[in-house]
This record gives C-alpha cells, structure tokens and sequence, in this order.
C-alpha cells in the first residue's frame, strides 16, 4: 500500500499518518528526511542539494524528485506513506509522472482539512509539559485543554516552544500550503481531480475533529 498524505502544519497529520503507518507497516518517509539521508550518505544528488541547502536556496525539483523516487524504491514490500511532499502543482505532476514511468503504485491520497486560523491557533496553544513532553496540552482545544498553567494529566509545569509562537514563521508555511493556484493545497487538488480517472481512492478528512474521531474515519476508507 502506497499513501500520499496532506494537511496543514497543526493539522494532527503526524498523528493520523503515524496511525496508519503503524498499522499497515509502511515506511514512513519524510521530505526532510530524504534530504538528511542523501547528504549523510554523501550520494551525488545529496552532495547537489546541499550546495542549494548550503547558499539557503530551495532545491530544485529534478533534484528533489529523484531523491525522494530513491527512497520509495527503497522502501520495504508493504509500501511507504509519504509525507511533506509534494508541496506545489509543479512537484505533484513531476512525481506522478515519475511514478507512472516507474510503474509504481499510488493506493490512497489523504487530505486533512482545517481552516488556516484554526490551524495557527492550534500551533500556538500547545503547551509542553516538564514531566512528560507526550503529555497533550492546547489552550485551544477544548478536549485537551490544560488546567491553567499546569499539565491536564500529571499536573507539570507547562511552556511554549519559541517556534510555535512564531506568528511569522507560521504564516510563511501556511501561504505554502493554503496557495491553491501553486502551492500545497493545489498540489493536493491534483491529485483529487486525477483519482477517479487514475485507479487511487482521494480521502478527506474533517481536521477539527477529535483525534480518535479522524482516526476511525480514516482506518474505515483504509482497506
């Protein structure tokens, strides 16, 4: 089973995607960690894309593309859950064209929704507790809202982490993914307009629901 995943930074697409990762055994590959892999591994594509990384440029996509194709060829036979890209139309289209030219095999695209100010508000409430960073705590989340400025579980001092209350940082990745003309989202709307024609089922998912809520939701369409 092969599984592209989407959805904003606050979304729960970590959580949701660990979910099925877990239970169908796929590899779970991330974009940067593609990029860590090929520049650890000093690969000839890897030693490319640091001198982009290295000057704070983007790479660029016929170097991403086969980078992040090397690793899903390398993935075990269960498949993979790809996460974090394609982040625009252009890198959707290159990768599907690739695939199909590799012959491999998209099963599932899943897209996370939520709206982008509930997206930035649910970055910004998270809190980390002292005792345990797992501990789940958001002020704007009703379900895990923490007592004052203690842990809901364990009672622990709770803070912030600085990038989470980076407004501007937050802004920046979400004009990424919320550009539906070249970003994220419309990469994402690619590939919901090429399944039916394609042969892969497109699963939306209602984001501002609860964790256990999503994830019986999505394991329901995994078959």
């Amino acid at each position: 089973m092969n599984i592209l995943i989407f959805g904003p930074n606050g979304s729960g697409k970590g959580t949701q995607g660990s979910l099925a990762k877990k239970k169908y055994d796929l590899d779970h590959i991330e974009s940067g960690a593609i990029f860590r892999q090929h520049i650890g591994g000093g690969t000839e594509l890897g030693k490319k894309a640091k001198e982009y990384i290295d000057r704070g440029e983007l790479v660029p996509d016929d170097i991403t593309i086969p980078m992040v194709l090397d690793v899903l060829k390398q993935s075990g036979a269960k498949g993979w859950l790809l996460d974090g890209f394609p982040r625009s139309i252009v890198q959707a289209q290159k990768l599907w064209d690739a695939l199909q030219k590799d012959g491999v095999k998209l099963d599932y695209v899943i897209e996370i929704l939520l709206p982008r100010q509930v997206a930035k508000n649910r970055i910004m409430g998270r809190r980390i507790c002292k005792n345990d960073p797992n501990h789940p705590n958001n002020i704007f989340i009703d379900a895990i809202k923490p007592n004052g400025d203690k842990c809901r579980v364990c009672g622990g001092d709770l803070s912030a982490r600085s990038d989470d209350q980076d407004e501007g940082a937050i802004d920046k990745r979400h004009d990424i993914y919320y550009d539906t003309k070249t970003g994220t989202l419309a990469a994402s709307y690619f590939y919901k307009d090429l399944a039916p024609k394609a042969g892969f089922t497109y699963i939306e998912l209602n984001g501002e629901g609860s964790i256990d809520s999503i994830k019986d939701t999505l394991l329901k369409q995994l078959v």
